[in-house]
């Protein structure tokens, strides 16, 4: 059985197209604001978004289907959304689970858009990738990523702390953990789009 390439997946307003070096340009924009990188670190220049660039293409041949996706609205790139295999022990196995991800732009926040992308990466997830549960985390103080967790239909599983060489302002609170399963999307309304 030849192992399954990355799809590219559409919602209503987003065209969600596999990670590919031709996007470069826009990671580095997205990662060059300090604003986008406020719960993650400082912003980085060019050679960082290279290398991240590749780690980033290398989480699409970890786990078939699995990896970044770039997206477009009406032609324009708005941000990134990913579904990767987790990466920490305490993560849990990688076989059945997905960790999701997004960051846009700035001008494109407050529009529903990170919602809408990450609802079809559940979906995707689920349906055509056959996840069991696909899980998110962010910084406790995060409370604009907590809301699309939230908003997607993902509820609350922990509140963690790891060790960060320079910790961002507010990682004294930690980190936390949104998951929705399978079964739980199913039975929601997320199935129903």
């Amino acid at each position: 059985m030849a192992a399954m390439a990355q799809a590219t997946l559409r919602t209503e307003r987003i065209e969600l197209v596999p990670l590919a070096d031709e996007h470069l340009a826009y990671e580095v924009e997205l990662d060059a604001d300090p604003e986008v990188m406020r719960y993650l670190g400082p912003p980085r220049c060019g050679d960082e978004v290279r290398r991240a660039h590749e780690l980033r293409l290398a989480a699409a041949r970890q786990v078939p289907g699995l990896g970044f996706w770039v997206g477009f609205v009406d032609g324009g790139f708005v941000g990134w959304w990913i579904l990767e295999p987790p990466q920490r022990p305490d993560q849990g196995p990688v076989a059945g689970q997905a960790e999701l991800g997004y960051r846009l732009l700035r001008r494109y926040w407050r529009r529903g858009l990170a919602s809408e992308g990450a609802r079809e990466l559940i979906r995707h997830g689920f349906t055509e990738l056959g996840l069991r549960r696909v899980f998110a985390e962010t910084m406790a103080v995060n409370v604009a990523s907590r809301a699309t967790m939230a908003a997607v239909g993902m509820r609350y599983v922990r509140t963690f702390h790891q060790s960060w060489p320079d910790p961002l302002p507010g990682a004294e609170q930690g980190e936390v953990e949104y998951e929705i399963t399978r079964e739980r999307w199913l039975a929601g309304s997320g199935a129903t789009r």
